[in-house]
């Protein structure tokens, strides 16, 4: 028997219950882990209040994104062994499988050797954020001198787009609500820090870029903010929606599209781990970022299992700097 987290209701962090259940043995194609560490994530606690695009069928398993030890390999699967350290990826549906427990049956294709010299908490913390973030780099095209905007800049997911624009030579301008983040988001990285409720963003880019504008925007918002992003945009730059933080519709600015040539795309990171050859030149880029020190993942705090309520609770807080990890 093991501790799980099951989903009854939706609702709050305080509908997560744990349960022991009879783990079981994986399928022919799957894996049994036991669990070291959890990465939480924005979009399953959208899940578990019922505000995710899919709602799931209750009860529920919950948490996509972990590190932990092979105990069990189905028989058609290969490249892994008993005892193996591994990082689960989120690359299938919430709710379809679930990691939040001490221990968890998983696809064997959403594995990957965890990577060399991190701590379990550290590798529970890495393919999430920096795959998604990889956006600016494999369809964003950030270089030498690029400036890149980036909202919610103190989340796991904005703290490795700044690492990776750095890495590419180009301009971090990192996006927050006030200024009582600024000083560590520039000690983590960023080339400049703008409160958006105490400062005119526009204005703000503009006076950065020599009135050229950023050639990139990578937003989890959506929302009607989209109207002043773009409008501190340069001529042919790319906004990327990749979350819906705000839960309002998000109108389509088109004059400012128009005139300058934009594009506004939206973004998840299962865009590459559906291609193969994409999922494959984003993982050597982001192991060889880990090795040469260029990424780092950021924690902000870590939970212990037992008190995973309280880790919920502080996710979304909008507190945290980087990201939030349960251990067991």
């Amino acid at each position: 028997m093991a501790r799980i987290v099951r989903v009854h209701e939706l609702g709050p962090p305080e509908v997560l219950r744990f349960e022991e259940i009879e783990v079981g043995a994986p399928g022919e194609n799957e894996v049994r882990i036991r669990v070291e560490a959890i990465g939480l994530n924005r979009s399953e606690a959208m899940f578990r209040a019922g505000r995710y695009p899919t709602k799931p069928a209750l009860p529920t398993l919950i948490g996509y994104e972990a590190c932990g030890i092979v105990e069990v390999l189905g028989k058609k699967v290969s490249g892994f062994a008993v005892g193996d350290r591994v990082c689960a990826l989120p690359m299938y549906p919430l709710g379809q499988y679930g990691v939040w427990g001490e221990q968890a049956i998983v696809p064997a294709r959403c594995l990957l050797h965890a990577p060399p010299g991190l701590s379990p908490t550290e590798a529970a913390a890495v393919w999430m954020q920096y795959m998604t973030a990889y956006a600016i780099i494999e369809v964003g095209k950030a270089g030498i001198g690029d400036y890149v905007i980036i909202p919610a800049a103190s989340s796991s997911v904005g703290l490795a787009a700044i690492q990776l624009a750095n890495w590419a030579g180009a301009v971090p301008i990192a996006a927050t609500r006030t200024s009582a983040k600024a000083d560590q988001l520039r000690a983590l990285g960023a080339a400049h820090v703008i409160a958006t409720e105490e400062t005119d963003l526009v204005e703000a880019v503009m006076a950065i870029t020599d009135g050229k504008g950023a050639r990139l925007v990578f937003d989890p918002v959506q929302g009607p903010y989209v109207q002043t992003l773009t409008s501190a945009m340069a001529e042919r730059g790319i906004l990327f929606i990749y979350g819906g933080l705000s839960e309002q519709p998000t109108p389509y600015p088109h004059w400012n599209m128009a005139f300058k040539g934009l594009s506004m795309r939206g973004w998840v990171a299962s865009e590459m781990w559906n291609h193969p050859e994409r999922y494959r030149r984003a993982r050597e880029h982001i192991l060889l970022g880990l090795k040469l020190g260029k990424l780092k993942p950021v924690i902000a705090r870590t939970f212990t299992f037992g008190e995973i309520v309280e880790a919920n609770r502080y996710l979304e807080s909008n507190a945290q700097i980087g990201k939030i990890v349960v251990t067991m």
